[in-house]
Parts: structure tokens; sequence; C-alpha cells
């Protein structure tokens, strides 16, 4: 699915309201059976959790290369490339954690019991969640870190951990770009020969590894990462694209199971990963881009960007011209501009300062935008590297469409009703129509009464990155489990956000085992208030991917 930078509290990190894909719009071979976990990988697993069970984490410095403070300690944990042979070749994942401090924030001579350790993963895919353990000096994670020692890692293809690679960083980050809602045919023809060439990028430098870089793996590598740390059970919060690794881990490794939180539920149906979620998904966005319109529209005498969603809309297309003829700064063209709006779409702490920015260019100072909206150079690499593993991932995991036709056909249809997000996706996951590794097909996430302890989800009503049916399947699928909704908002990730009725589900469950009954929702947590603050700078901070 559709990815931008996305913030969890301290840290940033990387990762659908139609109601179905346009018939016939994804291959046949994903509405077949689903698949099982295979008896060898199940074996390999086992035996590679007993031997990281033995061998342990050896936790010290982190690596200046990781950027963390010196109270984060860092390690690797061991795990196979190929899980079918789990004594042939093994590769090494980055772990990061930070111990329970055993401290009641509200009272500092009580003394928590520690819980073990909780694991995070921040989506994507592609996402580090090296920073995960800095949380826990924020207010809203004091009494779950004071509980639990907080553990990141970087899945394999990111990071340190093994590092995909499909093409060289500087032509990633080249700009501007243009981003056209409605692209002519000859602009097709030239993200097509991109696309196919990324694809071909992708297998010659990863080689015969790249086959091995799959959500399933990523799930067999959690249990691995659970036998390191000395843990008989896992405790895991997954956010975005985490939350589909959650179901798969749940379903595969039932047993092993403590607690699990799923913040903001990719919709784990097999049928709909991941061609059918991409389309689901930028139909969402339309609306979440429209409740941005309709924010900046109400603080007219701010913004000077009209009283109305349209004509804030005319606005933005008036920047999208002139960007295209003129690129402010030099780098920054529409295509840039509506990825810098696309972040607003995922996290409403963006809007005071998007459209702050597009009000600033529009009167004649491009700085904000090009402050907000400009690709550095500097962090060509590590974009670059989270694309590489997005793709590795997502394309490896399924069938797709392999005939332009279906998704020009599929696309050009939604662009008519959603054209904010709706070609801009398409390019992000066209090279998945001509990948070079095997497909597999979705593992059926599913567990019956009592095969789980009882699990929480965690989701936004209007969030477009996540859509809302997601969490209402994952609730069907996993006996037990039990949704906590936020009603009338749409920020993408909200666990340990500005929202205390959330946190307070998420800490009773965290703490106490305890869930809502049935299901439970909360009331929004406040729009923000316009600001001119330092343009760029996310405001505020909360989980997901």
């Amino acid at each position: 699915m559709r990815t931008v930078a996305v913030h969890v509290a301290a840290g940033s990190l990387l990762l659908t309201t139609l109601a179905a894909a346009p018939a016939g719009s994804a291959p046949s071979a994903s509405r077949s059976a689903p698949a099982a976990p295979g008896a060898a990988e199940l074996r390999g697993t086992a035996v590679a959790a007993e031997r990281a069970a033995r061998e342990g984490i050896a936790f010290g410095a982190c690596p200046d290369t990781e950027d963390l403070p010196p109270g984060v300690r860092c390690g690797t944990v061991s795990v196979p490339l190929d899980y079918a042979r789990p004594n042939g070749e093994r590769i090494r994942l980055t772990v990061s954690r930070v111990r329970a401090t055993g401290k009641d924030p509200a009272n500092g001579k009580r003394r928590v019991p520690r819980q073990g350790a909780l694991v995070h993963n921040p989506g994507g895919p592609g996402a580090s969640g090296m920073y995960f353990p800095l949380l826990g000096a924020l207010p809203e994670w004091k009494r779950v870190a004071a509980a639990y020692d907080l553990v990141g890692y970087a899945p394999r293809g990111v990071g340190r951990s093994a590092p995909l690679s499909c093409m060289d960083p500087k032509e990633s980050a080249e700009g501007p770009t243009k981003a056209p809602t409605h692209p002519s045919e000859a602009y097709k023809r030239r993200r097509v020969a991109q696309a196919r060439a990324h694809a071909r990028g992708c297998a010659e430098r990863a080689g015969g590894a790249l086959r091995h870089y799959t959500s399933l793996n990523n799930a067999r590598d959690l249990d691995v990462l659970r036998a390191a740390l000395g843990e008989k059970r896992l405790t895991f919060l997954g956010a975005s694209y985490g939350t589909y690794l959650g179901a798969l881990y749940a379903t595969m490794f039932p047993s092993h199971v403590r607690r699990m939180v799923f913040d903001s539920a990719v919709n784990p149906e097999p049928g709909q990963i991941w061609y059918r979620n991409n389309l689901d998904q930028s139909a969402a966005f339309e609306d979440r881009w429209a409740d941005f319109r309709a924010w900046v529209a109400r603080y007219d005498e701010v913004y000077g960007l009209g009283d109305t969603p349209d004509e804030v809309q005319r606005g933005y297309e008036r920047a999208r011209a002139r960007l295209a003829e003129e690129p402010a700064g030099g780098k920054v063209g529409p295509g840039q501009l509506q990825e810098a709006l696309l972040q607003a779409a995922y996290y409403d702490d963006y809007w005071p300062h998007r459209a702050h920015a597009l009000s600033a260019y529009l009167k004649g100072d491009p700085g904000p935008l090009v402050e907000q909206a400009q690709a550095y150079p500097e962090a060509a690499v590590e974009q670059e590297n989270a694309r590489a593993v997005y793709l590795a991932v997502e394309c490896n995991d399924a069938p797709w469409p392999t005939d332009w036709a279906v998704w020009d056909r599929d696309n050009t249809r939604l662009a008519r009703r959603a054209p904010f997000e709706t070609w801009e996706n398409v390019w992000t996951n066209l090279p998945c129509a001509y990948w070079r590794a095997p497909r597999q097909r979705p593992l059926d996430v599913r567990a019956g009464r009592g095969e789980l302890p009882p699990t929480l989800i965690l989701a936004a009503e209007r969030d477009a990155a996540t859509p809302y049916d997601g969490a209402l399947e994952l609730r069907r699928r996993l006996a037990g489990s039990v949704l906590v909704t936020e009603r009338d908002a749409g920020a993408h990730g909200i666990a340990g956000g500005p929202n205390a009725c959330v946190n307070g589900h998420m800490e009773a469950y965290l703490l106490e085992g305890r869930v809502p009954e049935r299901r439970a929702s909360c009331a929004p947590h406040p729009e923000p208030r316009p600001a001119a603050g330092p343009a760029g700078r996310a405001p505020s901070a909360r989980p997901a991917a």
C-alpha cells in the first residue's frame, strides 16, 4: 500500500472507501484458495527460534549510524534467509531496546512489576522501528515503559538488516517531477518503462535472495526475535502494515501470542492483498483530502485560500500549474507538492504547516513550500532502501495484474472520482506488474474462538491509509478481538497520540489485559488550530505505518 514518511511520537517511520475493486481488476490467481504456511518453513522457524533462544541478543552501545542516544542499547539477531533451510545462509536483523523503568510515573516511589518485552513494528513495509524505545520518555508512554522493555527492530531488508536496493539512490532523489491527475498516453508509456526498469533493478541487485523478502518471512523473523529476547509469548504493537504482520503471526503462531495491539489495521482478506487494497486506499485519500480542504476553508481569514473547499482546490491547482512552469527553488514541482500534501492526508497535525506553505507560495513566498516539499540528498539512501523493501514484500506477497491494460482501466475509472492520489499510487506499485520473483498466495488470516488471547484493534473512522473497513474485517477474522474506534477522525495511527480515551484502552490492555466487553468508541481528538509555525516540522506524533 502507498506509504509516506509517518511518525510515531519521537520518531520517523515509514509504511480503502471503495467497497470493492472493479470486476476483473486482479488476476484470477488472487481468487484461488489462499496458501497455508509450508511445513518445511514451520520446522525451520522452530529450529531458528531454538537457536536464538540459546544465543540471545548481546545488547551494547548502538552504532553511530543508528543515531540513537546512549540510553538505547542495540544488538542483532540471526535469522535464516530461507526458512526451508534454517541451517543455510543467515542474515542479521538489528534490534534496539530500553529496559522497563519499573517506576510508576504518578508515584516515583512505587515500583511497577516488569511484564516483559513490547515489540513494535511501525509499518511500511520498509520502515525501521529502531527508534521505538525513545517513546518511553514521552508522557503518553511512560506507564507502558514502566512495565515493558520497549523493543524496536529493523525488519529484513531495512537499514542494516541485510539491506535491499533496486536503483541508484541519486536517481530516486531527483526533482522536480510532474504528477498529472489525468496523465496522457505518452506519460503513461514513460512510467510503464520506468516501472519495468525498476523491477529489473530489484531482480539484478538482489539476485536469488529477492524471493525471501515476504510478509510470511517477516512473521517468522518476529518469532525468532521473540525467542532471542527470552519471551515465551509475544507482546506486540503493530501499526499500519505492522497490523498485517501481526495478523499473520497470530494465524501462524497462535500459542506464542500474549497480547497484541493492531493500530490502524490493513484489510487482511486474501483477495485484497495488495492490488485491491491500493485501489481502496486511493479512493479513501480523496475523502481525507476533502477533509483537509474543508478545514483550510474554515480558516480563510488565516490562509486566504478561499472559504469553500472548492476554492481551496482551485488554489492547489493554480500552485500545481505554476510549479509545472517554474519549479520552486529549482527542485519542487507538482510531484513534490502532491507528496507534501499527501502527508496532510495521513496526519492532521500537518494541516497548519501545509496550509501555510501553500498560502505563502501563492502569495509570492516559496520558502516554506521549498522547505517542506523538496527532497534532501542525505535522505536518498534511506528512502530508496525503504521503497525497495516495500516493493519486494508487496510484490512477492501476492499475485498482481501483469497486463498494463488492467491497471489503466481500473485506475482511469477510479481517477474520475478520486484524482488526488490515484495515479501516484499506481506509479508507486506498478513495478509489481513486471516483478521477476515468484508470487505467493496470501495466507488466510483467521483465529477461531479460544485459539488466541483477546487482542485489541485501534482505528480511526476516516483513516485513508488503512481505511476503516480493514479494522472491521480483522475483527471478524480474529475471534476474541475487540475494536476501539476513534469516531469522526482520520489520523493514521492513533496509539499513544493525543486521544486520552484511545490511550486509556491501550494501557488497560497492555498493563492489565483488559479489553472492552464488545467494542468501544472514543470521541475524536481536537482538530489542529491554524498556525504558521516552522515549515515542515511535524507538530506532534503518534504510532503508525
